[in-house]
């Protein structure tokens, strides 16, 4: 917990509980509230349970710190059951929900929250990025990991690296779509994250609908998205890599082989569209490096330094 903007939107009584029983902020990565139940923090992927009850009014105080006292004008986060606040910190939110025509409409009588930390690792990117490079120019990669093995945190990083330029090649115009509002951490429209200078950023948008808008709008050269998967993602990247953008994506998965099966994504990996592989483990720690591959399989590199990514 670099900052206090977490702090901030706790009640007093939360906030001195914290500070008294978990000693080392900086390693908090969620806090679990649940109405009746004891407060949970994890730290460094170990559950720590608060003597702290938490209640009613306790997440009643917080909703009206995170929504500046008027849920109503964060309806359209919360009907995607999360709020994300000034730090890219984000609050997920269970309770009642609303239907109307088959569709959420709203969430209501919030029962509990995850308030899940931004951790970004400035420089993660930098000792993959050279694979990433052919003939001078950046190849379609895509990330894969199981979750919690830092594949958001790695692609957060390589925009970054990819925007503001290296010593492998200058900056490119790089354009986010951010369904879920995790690479940017967007808050009122502003990434609260590292993306780079030369980053433009789709907020909360639908991955396949955002990458054409961007692609009609922005002229990037570059696009990122995360956790792909819908016949309408696989559709709308290769219209990208047609229109000449580079594509850095991301997948659940825990090899090349188990993403050329999968009904969708496989063909794509079969046509051998996308010309490196990131597979990202937890061998050799979380966020490990398990290899980085060309378009055939092939490995190029395989990281047994054991540096961590993080959670992503």
């Amino acid at each position: 917990m670099e900052d206090n903007s977490v702090l901030k939107i706790l009640p007093q009584r939360l906030q001195k509980m914290i500070n008294r029983e978990l000693k080392d902020l900086t390693k908090v990565q969620e806090i679990r509230i649940r109405s009746g139940k004891p407060l949970i923090a994890v730290l460094a992927n170990q559950e720590y349970v608060c003597k702290y009850v938490v209640n009613s009014s306790d997440i009643r105080e917080i909703l009206s710190y995170i929504s500046n006292y008027s849920l109503y004008a964060y309806e359209d986060e919360m009907r995607q059951g999360f709020i994300t606040i000034d730090g890219g910190h984000r609050i997920g939110l269970c309770g009642q929900v609303t239907v109307e025509d088959g569709k959420i409409k709203n969430l209501k009588h919030i029962s509990s929250m995850n308030i899940r930390m931004a951790h970004e690792v400035i420089g993660c990117a930098e000792k993959v990025f050279s694979y990433l490079i052919t003939e001078g120019e950046l190849a379609h990669t895509l990330i894969v990991s199981p979750p919690g093995c830092g594949k958001t945190t790695l692609l957060r990083d390589l925009i970054r690296v990819v925007s503001d330029g290296s010593e492998y090649r200058k900056g490119m115009t790089v354009g986010v779509v951010d369904e879920r509002s995790e690479i940017g951490g967007c808050h009122r429209g502003i990434a609260q994250n590292q993306l780079g200078m030369r980053t433009d950023i789709l907020d909360g948008c639908p991955k396949s609908e955002g990458m054409m808008m961007l692609i009609r709008s922005m002229g990037p050269e570059v696009i990122a998205v995360d956790e792909i998967g819908s016949a309408d993602d696989v559709h709308a990247i290769e219209y990208a890599m047609h229109c000449g953008c580079k594509m850095l994506a991301t997948v659940h998965g825990i090899s090349i082989d188990e993403i050329r099966k999968k009904p969708v994504l496989g063909q794509i990996v079969k046509e051998q569209r996308f010309e490196r592989y990131i597979v990202l483990g937890n061998r050799n720690g979380v966020g490990s490096v398990e290899g980085i591959y060309d378009s055939c399989g092939r490995m190029l590199f395989c990281d047994r330094s054991n540096d961590a990514l993080g959670d992503g």
